[in-house]
């Protein structure tokens, strides 16, 4: 007869690993995502604090055109119709109950406080936030990263305390180029197709809005540029640290990540900004 399996044989451990293999795995992946997020928060905090290095202005106004200036069609384009989708379904909810005239304050409560904010931070991600992966992702991937701290240049001060820097002061104002914009729109399909009265639009929005609304709207405006900002360089920093592939698939993967968790924490960071501001 076969003796049966002791505890200390493999064949004996057995059940016991197909039952704690999912738990291990899980407790895996909580502690890799503890540890990632205690380096983005040490990477951004040395970002920040380089920021107030000399010789940094150059680099800060170099990153404020390319996130903050070359962003601004797009955003425009976005709020836009936006503005005028919103315009649109409100009326058709609002005739229903005979409240048409509250369509300005609908629009513009809707956009200052919560579309402007989130719609602008993810247009951003798609067109900035992926560029600044790739190209620090290929940057490192090419050692040119290296090379700077060979030749003695900070790499956290050169390539990401500007981008903060820019991100930080660009997502307010075309936040509010958003909101403007998508004002507009909602104006253009509200009373220029719909015919609702022009006047009675524009001073619901001017009573409507108060300055806490504006204030809450770049509140989030900050926290979201601070998210995507930290996102999108630790992606790409650290491309070549991904286990899952190197090379140019690292830069690749590492810009579809950073993507894809930018978008996800704005959402996440929205209702948390919103509980607390609300």
């Amino acid at each position: 007869m076969t003796p049966d399996p002791k505890p200390g044989n493999e064949a004996g451990r057995q059940p016991v690993r197909w039952l704690t293999d999912p738990f291990a795995a899980l407790g895996r992946k909580a502690i890799n995502w503890v540890n990632n997020l205690g380096a983005a928060t040490i990477f951004l905090s040395l970002g920040v604090l380089r920021i107030f290095r000399p010789k940094q202005l150059m680099k800060v106004l170099e990153q404020l055109y390319l996130i903050g200036a070359g962003s601004v069609p797009i955003i425009m384009l976005v709020g836009l119709f936006t503005g005028m989708v919103l315009g649109l379904q409100s009326y058709h909810a609002l005739v229903k109950f005979g409240s048409q005239g509250a369509l300005g304050t609908l629009v513009a409560l809707s956009l200052i406080r919560e579309l402007g904010p989130v719609l602008t931070a993810i247009m951003i991600t798609a067109r900035a936030g992926s560029a600044i992966t790739a190209e620090i992702g290929s940057q490192r991937i090419s050692e040119q990263i290296d090379a700077l701290g060979t030749m003695r240049i900070d790499p956290l001060r050169y390539l990401i305390s500007p981008r903060v820097a820019a991100s930080i002061i660009s997502f307010p104002l075309l936040t509010a180029i958003f909101d403007v914009v998508g004002i507009v729109g909602g104006y253009i399909s509200g009373v220029l197709l719909l015919g609702v009265n022009a006047g009675t639009y524009l001073y619901r929005v001017e009573s409507s809005v108060d300055m806490k609304d504006v204030t809450d709207g770049f509140v989030k405006a900050i926290v979201f540029a601070v998210i995507v900002t930290t996102v999108c360089c630790y992606q790409g920093y650290f491309a070549h640290m991904r286990s899952d592939s190197y090379g140019a698939r690292a830069i690749g993967r590492s810009t579809t990540a950073a993507v894809v968790i930018s978008c996800v924490l704005i959402l996440i960071a929205d209702y948390i900004v919103t509980s607390l501001l609300i």
